[in-house]
């Protein structure tokens, strides 16, 4: 659709030790409506791809030969949106709620709809395996195990919560967001406010 949305600049300190948000990461799948904020939101993705040296152009987490491949997407209430790491920032690619399309995906995961967003994590495995062959597809798993932690952690030191989710078709996962061919889902972390 071509409509960006700037993000806030990401805070470089937070209130909670490394050490602390390591300790209180729990898998929660019971969230309020409670919306995240464009802050949260920002936090998030910088914390899974985010740029952190501008002149390199490095990024939040280590990728085999500075190739990173994944692409990262959220979907919330009010749209489905691509993450864009150079300049920190979205782009709107659908103006619909996506969240009970897909649940529906997860094989019934409601949890997924009650989130305010859900991060949806792929992988464009061409990117290394043009370099590395069949052993850079080992690679990319790797590197999207770092961009999940590094959520995780940053929505716990955030005092939300999140819920890794594998079990999902990946067909219909592609097929309901219009994924590019090459953008493979690997991960989905529904994210919120806990609902005690």
């Amino acid at each position: 659709m071509g409509n960006f949305i700037e993000l806030p600049k990401p805070k470089l300190k937070g209130e909670m030790s490394v050490e602390e948000a390591i300790a209180k990461r729990r898998s929660k799948r019971k969230f309020t409506s409670y919306e995240l904020s464009m802050e949260e939101i920002s936090q998030l993705l910088w914390a899974g791809q985010g740029i952190t040296d501008s002149a390199k152009k490095l990024r939040a987490i280590p990728s085999a030969g500075a190739l990173y491949p994944l692409e990262i997407y959220i979907v919330k209430k009010d749209g489905f949106y691509h993450y864009i790491p150079q300049g920190h920032k979205l782009e709107l690619l659908k103006s619909e709620d996506l969240r009970g399309g897909l649940t529906g995906a997860t094989w019934g995961q409601n949890f997924i709809s009650e989130a305010p967003i859900s991060i949806v994590i792929c992988a464009v495995r061409s990117r290394v395996t043009s370099k590395y062959g069949l052993r850079g597809g080992r690679y990319v798993d790797v590197e999207v195990g770092h961009a999940a932690e590094n959520i995780h952690l940053e929505a716990v030191s955030l005092g939300l919560s999140s819920v890794p989710v594998g079990a999902y078709s990946d067909e219909s996962v592609s097929r309901l967001l219009e994924l590019p061919p090459d953008h493979e889902p690997i991960y989905i972390i529904p994210v919120g406010r806990e609902k005690k």
